[in-house]
């Protein structure tokens, strides 16, 4: 199983969704976790609301620090905004591999219009989950993890 952790730079929409999301489709490949460099502190509502409309669970789900998964140390660290992508990671990241999957933020927008748009990020992740899920195999390593992970943002 690897160990992937999702970072934004709040915590409370995008990464926690896509947690969220990878947990429920590929708990089986993937202990999934999130963070943020600036946590907010709370999950925003929006993504509760979303999740739970779909059936998926929100036990558990937390807007905390990278900084409290450092013994988690995960394989691949997946930034899913731009301001995250771009940030210094703390040193003990230095070992896990990175990828940017840059994701639309719900949160940002009015309400009439985040419902159209959790639809699409969720789609967008669960699409690259799939694809991760159709082409790994057992002797895969990290490296190779990481590969399927950028190829996965060709295939939408």
């Amino acid at each position: 199983m690897f160990k992937v952790l999702f970072v934004c730079t709040h915590n409370r929409c995008r990464s926690i969704l896509a947690e969220a999301l990878t947990s429920y489709y590929a708990d089986d490949i993937f202990d999934a976790r999130s963070a943020g460099s600036q946590p907010a502190g709370v999950v925003y509502q929006g993504t509760i609301d979303f999740l739970q409309s779909q059936g998926i669970s929100t036990d558990g789900l937390v807007s905390e620090s990278w900084d409290s998964h450092e013994s988690f140390a995960p394989d691949v660290v997946i930034t899913v905004c731009d301001s995250a992508a771009g940030e210094t990671c703390p040193l003990w990241m230095g070992n896990s591999l990175k990828v940017h999957w840059g994701l639309k933020d719900p949160s940002k927008l009015s309400l009439h219009e985040q419902s159209a748009v959790f639809d699409e990020v969720a789609a967008t992740i669960k699409q690259r989950i799939d694809f991760v899920r159709e082409k790994i195999t057992s002797s895969c390593s990290a490296i190779d993890l990481q590969q399927l992970l950028i190829q996965s943002l060709e295939h939408e």
